[in-house]
């Protein structure tokens, strides 16, 4: 379990935090090809990590699109009705960290749950609603949160403003005891990927 940090998130500190560490939000990234070696992706994201502890910058992100501008903007009335219909009230979700590890879910439930919040486009948000269950691209992150938290639960959220009132919001739980597999594939590639970590730092200093 990692040491919870009451911060805002996207804020200056909250930034500096994540550097050189392996964030939930590119765990997806580390354990794809699980059970083979890892891909490109993986690759340049350790070398991204080392330099970052060499340097202890986090290196900045210019990326952004319409839908993560989107995302920001309707992330407090997807909160909003979340709280609304399940009748909890949800805390800062701030930043989870060890030496190695991070993670910011969306929001904490009391002690024992946290949820993680995705604004979508009316077909994207038709397709979640239609196939139920936790969407294959937000797998990992959701998972890593709860792995990396201790929490006993999370919620996937699915908002889209723009649906037909009543049916703007997606709600699926995934417990910890659904995760034990999960848990034990996170645990072997992580260690892998710290040893891919460590040897890239070492080649970047030695070099």
């Amino acid at each position: 379990m990692l040491k919870f940090h009451d911060i805002e998130q996207n804020s200056d500190e909250w930034f500096d935090m994540r550097g050189g560490r392996l964030t939930s939000s590119k765990l997806g990234v580390v354990m794809a090809n699980y059970g083979n070696r890892f891909g490109e992706p993986a690759k340049k994201y350790a070398i991204d990590i080392a330099i970052e502890q060499i340097t202890g910058k986090p290196i900045p992100s210019t990326f952004s699109n319409a839908h993560m501008e989107r995302g920001h903007e309707e992330e407090p009335l997807a909160l909003m009705a979340y709280e609304e219909q399940t009748f909890q009230d949800a805390s800062n979700g701030g930043f989870y960290c060890d030496d190695f590890i991070g993670c910011s879910p969306d929001f904490n439930i009391y002690d024992e749950g946290l949820g993680e919040i995705k604004s979508a486009i009316p077909s994207v948000h038709f397709d979640r609603v239609r196939k139920g269950g936790l969407p294959g691209a937000h797998k990992w992150q959701c998972i890593g949160n709860l792995k990396f938290t201790g929490r006993d639960w999370i919620d996937f959220i699915s908002f889209c403003s723009a649906y037909p009132e009543g049916k703007q919001l997606f709600i699926h739980r995934v417990t910890k005891e659904q995760c034990t597999e999960e848990f034990k594939q996170i645990n072997l590639r992580v260690s892998e990927f710290k040893a891919l970590v460590d040897s890239s730092r070492k080649q970047i200093e030695e070099s």
